[in-house]
């Protein structure tokens, strides 16, 4: 059992944490690799209690999580200038400051990873330099997070929220390492999208991930065609 507080720095939407490092922190309460799925758009600066597997805020679900062996078939790496040439900020996200790909963020604060489809492949890539504030598991979960939303290809015509993740981390990058990160589409069911995300420095597989995503229902939708909150957990069952 532990205690789990989400900075507000870390969020993807406004009122809620970016899913992918609220999966990172969440995984660190495990002793062996996981799955996280989310139930609830993950809170911002309140205790959520961690136990057997299961995350609460008070009486609320907020996330479930249990052991998972992933396999995943990883695509050839992108080179650094490919990922360079490949990154494209999202100047029109509903999340604008997302603390992995949020456009609006300050040069010094997040991750700044706006992955971009790489010419003449089926991936998406794009540069991370980790600093000294952004090394440790929890942010190569991130890192693994927003790169595969936009390899469902969704963007553009819609939106999608973060419903499950798994991750392996094999290494956490030291600050001021030159990292890249890819996505790419797995497979599609109706308003689900599975992709896998990678991440590599000068070649070496530093991390992978499997992430289900969901376009949410016209009527979870805000006004301006934006989600609501990562955290589609029921229907990511």
């Amino acid at each position: 059992m532990g205690e789990l507080v989400i900075d507000r720095r870390f969020r993807g939407p406004e009122d809620s944490a970016n899913g992918g490092i609220a999966c990172g922190l969440i995984a660190s309460f495990a002793d062996r690799p996981v799955e996280v799925t989310l139930r609830l758009p993950p809170p911002l600066g309140v205790p959520l209690l961690v136990d057997r597997g299961s995350v609460s805020a008070g009486a609320a679900l907020v996330a479930e999580f249990a052991p998972a062996e992933l396999e995943l078939e990883v695509p050839q790496p992108p080179s650094w200038d490919e990922a360079i040439e490949s990154q494209r900020p999202d100047v029109d996200s509903a999340f604008r400051h997302c603390f992995v790909c949020g456009v609006a963020r300050a040069p010094d604060d997040g991750l700044h990873i706006h992955a971009g489809r790489v010419a003449e492949r089926e991936v998406v890539a794009a540069p991370w330099v980790p600093r000294p504030d952004t090394a440790g598991a929890e942010f190569v979960w991130a890192a693994l997070d927003c790169p595969g939303a936009y390899a469902t290809g969704v963007l553009g015509r819609g939106i999608v929220v973060l419903g499950r993740l798994a991750a392996r981390v094999l290494r956490v990058p030291a600050p001021g390492e030159h990292c890249v990160v890819a996505g790419w589409l797995l497979a599609r069911d109706g308003r689900k999208h599975v992709a896998g995300t990678a991440l590599w420095s000068e070649g070496e597989l530093l991390g992978y991930a499997r992430a289900t995503w969901i376009e949410p229902r016209p009527r979870d939708r805000l006004p301006d065609d934006g989600p609501r909150a990562d955290g589609a957990a029921a229907e990511a069952r």
